[in-house]
């Protein structure tokens, strides 16, 4: 009986904490969007996902994102500006992504986006950071 509580405690879903998390970036909920901005310094770096309420492969990774961007060292990447756009209020994302989701961009130094490869979801969250640091430095 006790394994099964502690197991029961473990499988607690977490996405609570990903929306009361705070740091120093600033969450802002939209009905189109979540972003995330650095409020120390407004970054050039810039990221994309695209996204729809439903989506396991979304929620798991927003909450990895989430995490990443937490994480200090070489690869750190809090200064990066992250917009979660929801395919359902847009319908040419919706025809563009529906089939695709989670769809994570970035955005060139033009305004347009590029689209980063997929990322698996069995990454663990510092290999996360990592590639999306290497994304972004090209």
């Amino acid at each position: 009986m006790a394994i099964a509580a502690a197991t029961m405690a473990l499988a607690r879903p977490t996405s609570t904490t990903f929306l009361t998390t705070t740091h120093r970036a600033n969450w802002v909920f939209t009905p189109f969007a979540l972003s995330h901005s650095s409020s120390a310094s407004k970054s050039s770096r810039a990221l994309i996902l695209y996204s729809k309420p439903g989506c396991c492969l979304c929620d798991g990774l927003k909450e990895k994102l989430q995490a990443a961007f937490l994480l200090s060292g070489p690869d750190s990447i809090h200064d990066v500006d992250l917009q979660i756009r929801d395919i359902t209020t847009n319908p040419e994302w919706e025809k563009a992504y529906q089939y695709e989701i989670p769809v994570l961009a970035r955005v060139l130094s033009d305004g347009t986006e590029e689209t980063l490869p997929r990322l698996s979801p069995r990454l663990g969250v510092e290999m996360v950071q990592k590639k999306i640091a290497a994304a972004l430095k090209h």
